[in-house]
């Protein structure tokens, strides 16, 4: 992923759970923050729609499937709520050998801080994929959310069991969480959203085993025009840069 899509990443990560319960409140930023911040800039009234969706799902060497998908979208009329979905399949080849390799150290990729990604195996035949994706697109009016699964609460985490392993997504630092524990010693996945971070880690003690996480940020902006003076106002912005070297 190139390193814009990390930023926007970071970003947005970073501004979701303090400002997800002032659904689109003006939020005044420190001297040491703006100073930090580069890039483009969105005015006031400009996002219409922010949505996330996350998905993890684990395949057994067997073909055991467990894996869970939740989405959250933040509109003008919407209360901002994450709903989950959970699904599993039982597989149809003969149960692997138990997992017995060993990983270790690494325990400071669960405190970083923006995007934090990391595969580590310790067994054969394994594959593992940690996706970012970021969709920004221009509409008139938000988009019609029909959300389906469970509803999220924090003290109520949704569990869902199968061949390949357990599955638990939880709210937890502000954000949430999806986390895996696969069966016979295979190995565990997690990913979440929460303490201004994007993590996506996946371990594998095992072989044979296919592993995916993927968050989605979906953001669309509405598509009026500027008007001239604002216009003008940008351009003459412009043209002291190529002074300066820009």
């Amino acid at each position: 992923m190139k390193t814009p899509f990390w930023l926007i990443a970071a970003c947005l990560a970073a501004s979701l759970p303090a400002q997800a319960a002032s659904t689109f409140k003006p939020v005044e930023l420190k001297d040491t923050e703006m100073a930090e911040l580069r890039g483009r800039y969105v005015m006031p009234g400009r996002i219409i729609s922010f949505g996330i969706v996350m998905n993890s799902t684990w395949t057994s060497s067997n073909g055991g499937v467990v894996g869970a998908s939740t989405s959250m979208y933040v509109q003008n009329t919407i209360e901002p709520k994450f709903y989950v979905s959970t699904y599993s399949s039982a597989g149809n080849g003969p149960p692997g050998s138990a997992g017995t390799g060993s990983v270790t150290g690494g325990a400071g990729l669960t405190t970083g801080q923006g995007v934090t990604q990391s595969v580590r195996a310790a067994g054969d035949n394994n594959s593992a994929y940690n996706n970012v994706d970021i969709n920004v697109s221009e509409a008139n009016q938000a988009p019609v959310v029909n959300q389906q699964g469970v509803l999220l609460t924090a003290n109520t985490p949704v569990t869902q069991a199968g061949s390949a392993g357990n599955l638990t997504v939880s709210a937890t630092g502000g954000g949430i969480q999806l986390a895996i524990q696969a069966n016979n010693n295979q190995g565990s996945s997690l990913q979440q959203i929460a303490q201004g971070g994007v993590l996506q880690s996946t371990t594998l003690l095992g072989g044979g085993n296919m592993v995916n996480n993927m968050t989605q940020l979906n953001v669309v902006l509405r598509n009026n025009m500027p008007s001239p003076g604002a216009l003008d106002c940008n351009l003459s912005q412009l043209k002291g840069l190529r002074n300066m070297g820009y």
